[in-house]
């Protein structure tokens, strides 16, 4: 996207809050002024920001903890966000800026006002709740391994925690909203979205591995200031390349050989998710005898429709009749898999081999450090 938008004369910005978006996976290339921002970087924020975090670290983060996992980031972001959007505005150049916050995300440990938010109904405190989603955080490969074997108040504590940090992040990207609008003095086009969803038990899975669920892979997106109809409304099928297409489009940059539709023009029939291949070695660790006959461990893509999820590995495939996606209903529906698996094999075959050599990444001990905390690493 950043080498698209500097093709159509825009400058390009990205601030990361996210390992895998950072130099070591080659994700800042192509962009004019890009910040991955960590524990370790933080000095690199700016005097003003890092001033305004500290002073409300109690309220924004999880005060004075030294458990990086702990705290919270999106007010700093913000507060880098409002900078960098004051050095666009002193030129006329268009802009492209892309924000990743981490929250909502694993671990579940909102800030110290949000903790109590959606507690009401559980016998916990926030604090407690907090520190019982840390812990499910740092045994998770124990705790999925051995059936996620939590009582009901757990569970409601988890999803209580998740709700919050949910509901944080929400009024966070509100204020940056409301902020853009208060100094807006040019056309702007604001997309939220996700790059991905939970699991709270479904396979009986925590987190987002292993699975192409709706639970992972059906997330929000709000497009505001298009000032155009959009051939698509919410019931409809989107994907991520859509929103590309569209605004690159919209800027007037060159497509090319992207593969999404113009939202403003077309609807698609089906999206298509990929996961590359996995295995199971953490959970066997902890539990030898844990099912996993259930899973794939090749490839895996999945055909989504309205109507119909179709997902095939080289070891299997299945059809679910959604929102079920737990019984393969293969038998019942032949025609609509026989139709949905020549799909899938045409879309594979135009779109679905990878494109040139992949490279190592160079994981520096800081960026090692972010992705143990956020469960990626052990």
């Amino acid at each position: 996207m950043p080498e698209r938008f500097a093709d159509a004369g825009y400058a390009t910005a990205c601030l990361s809050r996210n390992s895998y978006l950072s130099s070591a996976t080659g994700l800042d290339k192509g962009f004019d002024r890009f910040q991955w921002l960590s524990s370790s970087t933080l000095h690199e924020a700016g005097i003003g920001p890092l001033l305004s975090y500290a002073l409300n670290l109690r309220t924004h983060s999880a005060g004075l903890s030294r458990d990086t996992a702990k705290h919270s980031s999106a007010y700093l972001m913000n507060e880098v966000a409002k900078d960098w959007l004051a050095d666009f505005r002193r030129n006329d150049d268009p802009f492209f800026f892309y924000l990743h916050y981490n929250e909502p995300h694993r671990p579940y440990y909102p800030p110290r006002k949000y903790l109590e938010r959606f507690t009401d109904d559980i016998s916990m405190s926030g604090t407690e709740a907090a520190e019982f989603a840390l812990d499910v955080h740092y045994n998770l490969e124990d705790v999925v391994a051995n059936g996620c074997e939590l009582t009901d108040d757990e569970w409601a504590a988890l999803e209580a925690m998740y709700d919050a940090e949910i509901a944080y992040t929400d009024e966070m990207v509100g204020r940056l909203f409301d902020y853009i609008q208060s100094h807006g003095d040019r056309d702007t086009v604001v997309v939220i979205t996700a790059d991905h969803g939970e699991l709270f038990g479904e396979y009986g899975l925590l987190s987002h591995s292993y699975v192409l669920h709706d639970a992972v892979t059906r997330v929000p997106l709000v497009v505001q200031g298009l000032d155009e109809d959009l051939a698509v409304d919410g019931d409809d099928t989107v994907q991520h390349l859509d929103v590309f297409r569209t605004l690159l489009n919209v800027a007037g940059g060159d497509p090319g050989d992207t593969i999404g539709v113009d939202l403003r023009e077309e609807t698609r029939d089906f999206a298509v998710s990929q996961r590359g291949p996995t295995d199971f070695d953490e959970l066997l660790a902890h539990n030898p005898s844990f099912d996993t006959s259930r899973f794939h461990t090749e490839t895996l893509t999945a055909l989504r429709t309205p109507e119909f999820k179709y997902q095939r590995s080289s070891e299997k495939a299945e059809l679910f009749a959604l929102p079920d996606e737990d019984e393969d209903v293969s038998g019942d529906y032949p025609e609509e898999r026989a139709a949905l698996e020549e799909e899938l094999g045409d879309w594979l075959d135009k779109y679905g081999q990878p494109v040139g050599d992949a490279e190592e990444g160079e994981f520096s001990d800081a960026v090692t450090r972010q992705l143990r905390d956020l469960g990626y690493m052990e």
